[in-house]
């Protein structure tokens, strides 16, 4: 075929998007690629088939994968991998909910940067994970550190002036330090949670919803930076928040949860409010469940968006939720260590955030009273 489509240069920008995709989600559908890049199916087969060869993403029925450890089909040595210039240790405080996604973004920018990762799990305890940063630190050979500690209270404050004062870099993923410590050697990349509290207050307030309410999780450093951008957008849209929530809903025993939850419905039938934003996704689950199964509409009752987008999906139905783009924070976390020890005397130290994204569903819609 002759066209713009198969011309090489066209070719690389759309395998290079392919991959981006990749590794920001983790898997592709051909059908959305073809879609989003406005080419042929065909195309984009014959894309993954030749990144494939190369080593670099695994392919399954209908799309691709990041490459896989028990991926065969290639040779190892055919797979492109950067040899091993640096160390780097990460500690993340949980190896299930939320954290896979950006690990699994460290581990695909280390493989092409040459980092060998080293990857730890804490709980979230300030104690386990001074502990647990600590042994990487002391096992000797890191020659740098990537941490999600927690930052609240004098512990927290503690911990974070500790890890400035460790003889290596040390790049925080989704976590930061408060400007009153002054820190200056401590960089981070994390998602803007300031951000998306106002991004979900002007959904709502753009779907007509006055009264609305707040659910975060009890202790959250991801619910402290939402409720900000929350609570700064609603007053500046006008909006009421009667319903205002600070929970751990998913950890209470199940006649304790549903107390709380159907006191929390009570308040928003008595105060008209018709919209929760919930952090995070299994609590926005288990009021939206408890709320259908007595005998409430979603949305038309009420409209529910969720923060985290892991699970909320899969619910019934779907849950418009805020994504940060977790993956993506994972490699950058790992591009800005790299950049550190490959330029420390002449860079700046670095602090990014990066912005969620709404992710539209069913669970949000005109509300059926004002």
């Amino acid at each position: 075929m002759d066209d713009a489509t198969d011309r090489p240069s066209f070719g690389l920008s759309r395998r290079e998007r392919i991959l981006d995709e990749l590794r920001r989600t983790g898997a592709v559908r051909v059908s959305d690629l073809a879609r989003e890049l406005g080419v042929a199916e065909l195309t984009v087969r014959r894309d993954i088939s030749h990144l494939a060869d190369r080593g670099l993403l695994s392919r399954v029925h209908g799309g691709a994968t990041l490459r896989s450890r028990l991926d065969t089909t290639v040779p190892a040595a055919a797979a492109v991998a950067a040899p091993i210039r640096f160390r780097v240790g990460m500690v993340t405080p949980s190896l299930s909910y939320y954290w896979p996604h950006i690990i699994v973004g460290a581990r695909a920018a280390a493989t092409e940067l040459g980092v060998q990762l080293i990857l730890r799990g804490a709980s979230y305890s300030v104690d386990d994970q001074r502990r647990q940063i600590a042994s990487l630190v002391q096992s000797g050979g890191l020659h740098g550190l990537i941490a999600a500690p927690e930052t609240a209270g004098a512990d927290g404050q503690a911990l974070l002036q500790w890890l400035e004062s460790l003889p290596i870099p040390v790049v925080l993923a989704e976590r930061r330090a408060p400007s009153a410590l002054a820190l200056t050697s401590l960089e981070w990349v994390t998602t803007d949670h300031v951000f998306g509290g106002s991004l979900a207050a002007d959904h709502l307030a753009s779907l007509g919803h006055r009264r609305v309410g707040i659910i975060t999780s009890s202790g959250s450093p991801t619910s402290f930076h939402l409720r900000r951008g929350w609570t700064r957008a609603t007053a500046e849209l006008g909006l009421e928040c009667p319903v205002d929530v600070d929970a751990s809903l998913d950890a209470m025993d199940g006649d304790s949860r549903d107390a709380l939850i159907a006191d929390v419905l009570a308040r928003c039938r008595g105060t008209s409010t018709t919209a929760l934003l919930i952090h995070s996704d299994p609590q926005a689950v288990l009021l939206q469940q408890h709320a259908r199964d007595h005998g409430w509409s979603i949305p038309h009752d009420l409209a529910i968006i969720a923060y985290d987008d892991e699970v909320a999906q899969s619910a019934e139905p779907p849950i418009t939720a805020l994504r940060p783009p977790k993956q993506h924070i994972g490699r950058l976390a790992v591009e800005t260590m790299v950049d550190r020890l490959t330029d420390s005397g002449h860079r700046p130290v670095q602090r990014t955030y990066v912005l969620p994204e709404l992710q539209l569903r069913e669970s949000t819609a005109v509300p059926a009273r004002v």
